[in-house]
């Protein structure tokens, strides 16, 4: 009995052990647990605080968001009122000039390349004369090249706009030789004039280059001029050029005429004329090109008797080829023609004709050799008969005038007539065989 009683102590020891162990076991278990559970909350409150955080900065971002949106369509609203604005001041504006007979007659560009100083006395020759026609005659500089010098003297005139043209691409000349600087310039001309025309849109153009200075009645001439070619679609430009301009052979500053050869040097042409043009310009030698029979296709150039352009440029692509006998000594005109009080309908192709061959009844004919002797000799205009190219450059030897032909028309000629005074104002016509047939005279 006290064996098992004693068994029975031991037993309940054991139990006591492995409860006690049991519930240390149990305690730490829980503690475990709690430190996870505080863990996870933790947890779940620093996820709920970077939540509200985020929900805040959300709300902010679409506050602001708010707001841009707001500013872009204010200033959508301003831009589009501001459009109105300016849309209402361009009308009003053209309304305006129109009211005051001010819109533009003709854009006057002057073609640069790298003579800046050039270009200085060609801009100022033309502002003396410019500031009352602004609105008439806008001027513009077109740049060939980069030259920085003509870049900035062209930069520096706030009465003109600045167009630059740059061209990379290689010339390829067609012919062994020849210079690469009369490919450059006709690519030029064509970029100029269609950028005027087809940019900026105007009905006419006026090319000057940058070795020119202007007469003071240059741009009355041209608002004329700009008149004849509205009405007269046989005109193809107005020049301001006389190649037989010089000083002893020209008197009078109010004689025009018509001519079939294309005198270039300060001229105007309409924008449907260049419609024509611009497809088929050439490669180089424009001006050449020009004076084609299948490119004028009959039709004639207005040219003064007294140039309205004077051309300074002894260096340039051209060498100084006739500077020293054709160009220096033109006579630029120094009169204040009032052109808009002179009736300039005699110009026109059907009444020229009558006009031209009024002039030629009137002369006395001279024949054989000694012609120049003959026409100091002889009172009032004559005329000298040529019967072919080779005679014609003997006769022009002879007076000093210039002998050249292009496509079979001497220079300044109409119908094959060449007129120039001789040291006074007698005036001396060089007719060809086939002249006084084209203007209907009997020959007598």
């Amino acid at each position: 009995m006290g064996r098992w009683s004693c068994d029975f102590r031991y037993l309940l020891i054991l139990v006591a052990v492995a409860f006690i162990y049991t519930q240390v076991k149990l305690f730490s278990t829980q503690s475990e647990y709690a430190d996870r559970v505080a863990d996870a909350v933790e947890a779940e409150n620093h996820c709920r605080s970077q939540m509200r955080l985020l929900i805040e900065q959300i709300g902010t971002h679409q506050e602001n968001i708010v707001g841009l949106e707001e500013k872009v369509k204010r200033q959508e609203q301003e831009c589009e009122r501001l459009r109105a604005v300016v849309q209402d001041l361009e009308k009003k504006g053209v309304r305006s000039l129109i009211q005051d007979a001010q819109v533009p007659v003709a854009a006057v560009v002057i073609m640069a390349c790298n003579r800046a100083d050039y270009l200085e006395r060609t801009i100022n020759s033309i502002l003396k004369y410019h500031s009352s026609v602004a609105v008439k005659f806008p001027i513009f500089v077109s740049q060939d090249g980069s030259n920085a010098d003509v870049r900035t003297k062209a930069m520096g005139y706030d009465q003109l706009t600045y167009m630059q043209h740059l061209d990379y691409e290689p010339v390829v000349t067609e012919r062994p030789g020849e210079l690469i600087a009369y490919y450059k310039i006709a690519r030029h001309y064509k970029w100029a004039l269609d950028q005027l025309f087809y940019k900026h849109n105007f009905d006419r153009v006026i090319i000057l280059e940058d070795d020119m200075e202007i007469a003071p009645d240059f741009f009355d001439y041209f608002e004329a001029g700009a008149d004849l070619l509205d009405k007269d679609k046989s005109i193809m430009a107005i020049s301001s050029w006389n190649d037989n301009g010089q000083k002893q052979f020209v008197r009078d500053p109010y004689t025009l005429y018509r001519s079939d050869f294309f005198p270039g040097l300060g001229w105007m042409l309409t924008k449907p004329t260049w419609d024509e043009l611009s497809p088929k310009w050439p490669k180089a030698y424009w001006d050449d090109w020009l004076r084609l029979k299948e490119n004028h296709k009959g039709r004639q150039f207005i040219r003064p008797e007294v140039c309205r352009t004077y051309n300074f440029g002894e260096h340039g692509s051209s060498l100084g080829q006739f500077f020293q006998q054709y160009l220096k000594p033109i006579k630029l005109n120094d009169v204040q023609v009032d052109w808009k009080s002179i009736d300039l309908s005699y110009l026109m192709e059907d009444k020229f004709v009558k006009h031209f061959a009024d002039l030629l009844k009137n002369t006395k004919p001279l024949f054989g050799n000694d012609l120049v002797l003959k026409t100091n000799n002889v009172n009032g205009d004559v005329r000298i008969h040529y019967t072919d190219q080779s005679h014609f450059e003997n006769i022009a030897r002879q007076f000093g005038i210039f002998e050249e032909w292009k496509d079979g028309v001497p220079r300044t000629a109409y119908k094959g007539i060449v007129v120039f005074r001789y040291q006074t104002s007698k005036r001396v016509f060089l007719v060809g065989p086939n002249s006084l047939q084209q203007l209907g005279i009997q020959n007598s």
